[in-house]
Formats: C-alpha cells, structure tokens, sequence
C-alpha cells in the first residue's frame, strides 16, 4: 500500500511539475525538456527489459496468444473509436462529422486512448504485491500488446496526414525483425542480467534509438524514423537467458528506486495543457473555439469515462479460466495510460492538431494518470482471497500455544 501511494504521488507531483515549471520557468523546461525525455525513455526500457525477461511463451498453445492478441486489439481500438466519434459529433462543432480533416486529425489524436501504460501498470501491480496472480499475467500480455498494435496503427495514421513516406516503411520492416528475433531467440543470449547492466543496455538502447531518430531528422524532419523504445527493450528483456542463481532480492531496491523516478518522468514527460490552447490555427481542430470551463471539464470526465469503458472487452473472455472478479480485474488493471499516450498527442501537437480536442485528451490523460493508484488499490480488492459465508478469518495476533496445566493445545 505504501509504495502504490509513493508511486501515485510521484506521478502527481510529476504531472503537477510538467504544468506549472512552463508558466513560472519557461527557459528551464525549454532547457530540461531534452533530458526529461530522455531519461523517460530509459526508464521505460528498464521497466521493458525487466518485463520481457520474465516473459515466456508456451509454444505448445499458441492459440491463446492469437484470443491474446485479438483481445488486445480489441480493448485498443474500442476505446480509440468512441473518444473519436465522441470528439467529432459531440465536442467539435455541428457538421464536423461531414469534414475529411476533422475526422483525420480527431483519428490521430484520438489514438491516445488506446494503450495502456505498459511500464506504469508493471510497477504499480508488483509494488501491490501481485506480480504472482493470473491478473498480473494476463494483463502483462495483453498491456505489450496493445501496445504493439498502436505503435503499428500509428503508422497508418500519420499516413493519413504526411501521405506515403518510405520511413513508415522502415520502421514495420524493423519490428517486424525484433518480433522475429524475440520469438526465434528467446532467453538464448547469455550475457549478465543484474539491476546496473540492465540499466546500461537502457541506456544504450535508448542512445542508439534517439541517433537514428536524429539522423533521419536530418534528411526529412516532417518524416523521421523513430522506433518506440518499447518494443526493441521488450525483445532484448527476451532474449535474454535466465540465469541458474538470481538474487533477486538484491535487485529490488535499485529496481523500485528506478521506478519511483520513471513515475515522476512520466509526469513531466505530459505536454502543458495550454500548448494545445495555441492561438496558431494550422488546422481543422486548432481553429476550433473553446468552450467554457465547466464544459471542458465536463467533456474531460466523459472522454475518461470512455477511454476506460473501452478496456473492458477482457470480461467478456477468459471464462474458462478466471472468475468473474479476476477478469473484472484484469480490465481495471488497463485502465492507467502514460507514456505512449502521452507521445499519440505529442505527434499529433507536431502536426498543428490542438484546440479542445487536445486540450480535452491531455486533461483526460492527466486524470488517468492521477486515478492510477486508485485503479490499482480497486484490482487488489477484487482478487484478494474471500473466505466463504459463515467462516471467519483467525486473527493474525492469535497463536496456537501449550498450556502446561492442561491437556491440550490452548489458543491465545
């Protein structure tokens, strides 16, 4: 419970950071900016590559990672649907539903609702202590994938904005290799696997990541590729062996420690609400007026309400293996969102997207974010073990003693 609440407030106190440093110190987020970004993305591939090296497939039952998959897609495009159609025929403007440019612009933007924050959820579960529950398990596969199907879908839809760009190309070729190299080379590379290392090949991953992102920047800035970090530190996770003796108790701090930081990074990584409140119209939505206050935060609350009903796809599945209460579990369990959401709408800020519709999805973020906590307590409550009607509980201060003036055990 302590370390859910440290981790909510480091969440918090990092969303909080990421929208006031910007009104009272412009210059020195401008300056932090680089290197908050940065270490996001280390974080995030600690978090990946500890998450892939725990990770195995069966490869007598593939079916299931197929219902996987499907499911998967499922809870990411359900939620991505109805946050789009609600900000065309509710949120912008009559008529919009007759405009190619609101619905490509809403299209993009509203892909934030589809993935689930793989590297916020991973450490929130295991510091709740259910890293060993069936919820944890399911929720692991299901979170990478959706993911994945963002990052692939993303591509398309920034076709729909920049057309054909031989990039986009690059980067389906380049994961479609590391799904290949994952699957083929699973846990066979044998080099060391404690906390520092696994945090040096973050480090470099990212470094190498971020230079082919720069270059490519070079030879067409409104194209460049840029492979997600998560998916090339979810195949290293998985090609790397496990080791005969693991300390796994030594790792834990450094680990947590990591992890506490990642949250605060996320935070600041949000873009300021008000840059999606630009006065520069370059586009359909940015062109777009605001409503008042209240109203916003009215659409906040219903684009939420949304974004998470359209997680809930997992309840209807899994009957056969999961009660009703651990599928229900599963479902919460996705709605926190972070960090690939937080890029969906730093994309489409690149591409002149703003107005309400931005301003409403990073308020809407921001809110999932904040409740992640929260979210996590109530997937602790569902699955904790119930005994059945009529039994109680032995409290724990009681304990099974001999009495010497008696026969028999005596109870104190």
């Amino acid at each position: 419970m302590r370390k859910i609440l440290a981790y909510a407030l480091l969440l918090v106190g990092g969303l909080t950071l990421s929208q006031t440093l910007p009104l009272v110190a412009p210059s020195l987020m401008t300056t932090l900016s680089p290197a908050i970004t940065l270490l996001t993305l280390v974080g995030l591939a600690f978090i990946m590559i500890r998450v892939g090296h725990e990770f195995e497939i069966d490869r007598d039952d593939l079916k299931a990672y197929g219902k996987d998959y499907a499911v998967a897609m499922s809870a990411a495009a359900l939620p991505w649907i109805f946050v789009t159609v609600y900000f065309v025929f509710v949120l912008l403007p009559s008529g919009s539903g007759m405009s190619w440019a609101a619905w490509r612009e809403t299209l993009l933007a509203g892909r934030f609702a589809a993935p689930t924050s793989a590297g916020v959820l991973f450490a929130m579960l295991a510091a709740a202590g259910l890293a060993a529950t069936w919820v944890y398990r399911k929720a692991r596969v299901l979170a990478i994938f959706d993911d994945i199907d963002t990052v692939l879908l993303m591509i398309p839809l920034k076709m729909l904005i920049v057309g054909l760009a031989w990039q986009l190309g690059v980067v389906v070729l380049v994961m479609g290799i590391l799904l290949w190299i994952a699957w083929r080379y699973m846990h066979a590379l044998r080099i060391p696997t404690t906390w520092p290392w696994i945090l040096g090949y973050a480090v470099a991953l990212t470094i190498v990541i971020e230079i082919i992102y720069a270059t490519s920047k070079l030879i067409d800035p409104r194209v460049p590729i840029h492979v997600e970090i998560l998916l090339p530190a979810f195949v290293l996770g998985c090609v790397l062996a496990k080791p005969v003796r693991h300390e796994v108790g030594l790792d834990e701090k450094p680990a947590t420690i990591i992890a506490g930081a990642f949250m605060v990074l996320v935070g600041l990584s949000l873009p300021p609400v008000l840059a999606a409140a630009g006065e520069g119209a370059t586009s359909y939505t940015a062109a777009q007026a605001y409503p008042p206050a209240h109203i916003i935060a009215l659409h906040v609350l219903a684009v939420t309400a949304l974004c998470n009903l359209g997680k809930m796809m997992p309840l209807v599945f899994y009957r056969k293996e999961a009660s009703l209460r651990e599928r229900l579990g599963v479902c919460v369990a996705m709605f926190p969102r972070g960090e690939v959401g937080a890029g969906v709408l730093v994309v489409g800020l690149s591409y002149g997207i703003g107005g309400p519709v931005l301003t409403v999805a990073m308020l809407s973020l921001a809110l999932n974010l904040v409740l992640t906590g929260a979210f996590i307590m109530i997937v602790k409550w569902l699955i904790k073990p119930r005994l059945p009607k009529g039994l109680r509980a032995v409290p724990a201060a009681r304990r099974l003693t001999v009495d010497p003036s008696r026969r028999g055990p005596a109870w104190q």
